[in-house]
């Protein structure tokens, strides 16, 4: 079977490759550059615990070696410290926590890292990868579909067809492939501009990062961020008004050099510049992410990154749900509704995170009105803008999917879980086959889903004691009888599960359903239903989200004929078959 075409070879088109290719798919990788990426320090990337264990997951091996991991995060205001948060750094953490110190819940770490160290352990990891081929110097001009496949021309030293069973664009926001499916890109440009330096010096916070807003000092301006990175760098933006300051070299230093110095009771201490820039934020969404076989991901689906909100960390998270369902139509196992439900399921979370960030940000950017007459409604500004830097609330937080067209049926076995339905579920310490004690998010990402047995006491017994006692027998039996590939786990505890509870679990880590014991026949019916074959199909979406073929929401399809390998010469274009 043809490869999957990727265009695009940035972190998130060389993360779905990966991805891919650990799901046994082959792919090409479509790069327009010659492959090299200049080092840009004041250009870098936060990824949430969870996308981070993703691309290590994949054999970056950067994300050990040249990230941080932040320790902890203040909140500033004028001069007083309104926040601290501590992280855990056992890199297990939670999606729902509490900043109560007696809560036993923390906040898993976030990490910092450089774009172009991050791009570059997913080039090498994918070096190692046999099932991935990247071509470099391949400026995509055409794009043609048919009811098998997809065919692409790029151009270069010498012009060349590709074939492929689907395309997906991860070709940055001037993508090609966008344009060419005409596919609209509506939304806000320059909702935010920051003055950016990196540099090299010694902050009051080793390793924590800082939100200072209305910082006392003249010259700075409303908001100051500071973010920890390895060696003693570190990354400062600073909000720029909205009406289009020139930022000088000059004027960047001033700012440093007195930002710095308020820091650090007024002086400014030694610093080395590394890199500046200005860092310009649009708001935008793609109309639609799917069209036949032809798909976007990334910055070609979605912009954001205001308020604090992560946009290459949501471009991963469209390689975490796209992947597995791509592999699942690659192999044939799975319905064509599976892949419409990945624009269903990410095109929702990106408009109500773009939403959230648009209502904000009157609030906390705009003058006057109730922020200057209410009092303590500023702590709660702060508060908001917070979440979106820590990745909580509907600023930050991982998103869930509980109106998924891939929801499992309402039955009577269900049980409430601490995790929704449709959310990510917990990183909690599971024993796997092998009789090996990983951690769950260890399991995910190999087109497989996950049936979780939560069995108390189960943590102080070697598995061969039990494998064959009590509900594990039948749960096997069950789980070889699911209509998709599965894996048995199990752990000590869940939070909220009651003893004997059993989590269906999708490759991406997001609960399909828990129920009460073993219910081979709901279980399957949940397993049907997430790999898109409930029996009721999700409504279509209206006429405004309709593209170019109307309301039908489909292009038309268009033969091509591709000319044979052996017809191929120098100087003419030629085809290639990756397998």
């Amino acid at each position: 079977m043809d490869p999957v075409i990727i265009v695009g070879a940035g972190p998130v088109g060389l993360a779905l490759s990966l991805a891919l290719a650990a799901q046994g798919v082959p792919s090409v990788v479509l790069d327009e550059t010659s492959g090299k990426e200049d080092p840009r320090p004041a250009r870098t990337v936060v990824l949430r615990a969870d996308m981070a264990a993703l691309v290590e997951r994949l054999g970056c091996a950067t994300v050990r070696d040249e990230g941080l991991r932040w320790v902890g995060w203040r909140g500033m205001r004028r001069r007083q410290q309104l926040r601290q948060v501590a992280f855990d750094l056992g890199l297990g953490g939670t999606e729902e926590w509490s900043e109560d110190p007696d809560s036993p819940a923390a906040p898993a770490a976030p990490l910092h890292i450089p774009q172009h160290a991050l791009a570059r352990g997913l080039r090498d990891a994918l070096a190692r990868e046999p099932l991935v081929r990247l071509v470099t110097d391949a400026r995509l001009d055409t794009v043609e579909q048919d009811r098998t496949g997809v065919t692409a021309h790029t151009r270069g030293p010498d012009g060349t067809w590709w074939r492929g069973s689907h395309l997906v664009g991860c070709d940055g926001a001037r993508s090609t492939v966008r344009k060419l499916l005409g596919v609209r890109f509506p939304g806000r440009t320059a909702v935010e501009r920051h003055a950016v330096a990196a540099l090299r010096t010694e902050l009051p916070w080793p390793g924590e990062s800082l939100l200072h807003r209305q910082p006392p000092w003249r010259g700075v301006g409303e908001e100051v961020t500071a973010r920890p990175l390895p060696d003693g760098v570190w990354r400062i933006d600073w909000l720029l008004p909205p009406r289009g300051e020139l930022v000088t070299p000059d004027a960047l230093v001033t700012r440093i050099r007195e930002t710095l110095a308020g820091w650090c009771e007024g002086t400014t201490p030694p610093y080395e510049l590394l890199d500046t820039g200005v860092h310009t934020l649009h708001h935008r969404l793609a109309r639609r992410w799917r069209v036949d076989r032809v798909l976007l991901a990334g910055d070609a689906a979605h912009l954001l990154g205001a308020v604090g909100t992560q946009g290459l960390d949501e471009g991963l998270r469209d390689v975490d749900n796209l992947a597995w369902k791509l592999a699942l139509t690659w192999h044939r196992a799975a319905p064509d509704a599976l892949l419409d439900s990945y624009q269903s399921e990410r095109r929702t979370a990106i408009a109500a995170r773009l939403r959230a960030a648009d209502q904000a940000l009157p609030a906390l950017r705009g003058g006057g009105g109730l922020r200057t007459y209410l009092p303590g409604v500023m702590r709660g500004h702060d508060a908001l803008l917070t979440d979106g830097h820590l990745g909580r609330g509907p600023l930050g937080a991982s998103p869930a999917y509980p109106h998924s067209p891939l929801a499992a049926p309402f039955s009577e076995g269900m049980v409430p879980v601490g995790t929704p339905l449709g959310a990510p579920v917990e990183d909690v310490r599971v024993t796997a086959p092998d009789d090996t004690t990983v951690r769950l998010r260890d399991r995910l990402g190999q087109a497989r889903f996950l049936v979780l047995l939560v069995a108390p006491g189960s943590g102080v017994w070697e598995r061969r004691h039990w494998r064959t006692a009590g509900l594990m027998p039948r749960l096997e039996e069950a789980a070889e009888a699911l209509p998709v590939a599965s894996e048995v786990l199990v752990t000590d505890a869940y939070p909220g599960a009651p003893a004997h509870a059993v989590l269906l679990v999708r490759p991406d880590g997001h609960l399909v359903a828990a129920f009460a014991g073993v219910r081979p026949e709901e279980l399957h019916a949940a397993a049907e239903a997430a790999r898109g074959s409930a029996p009721e199909e999700a409504p279509e979406e209206g006429p405004e989200e309709a593209g170019p073929a109307g309301a039908a929401g489909r292009e038309p399809v268009v033969p091509v004929e591709v000319p044979a390998p052996a017809e191929a010469s120098l100087g003419h274009d030629r085809t290639v078959d990756v397998h």
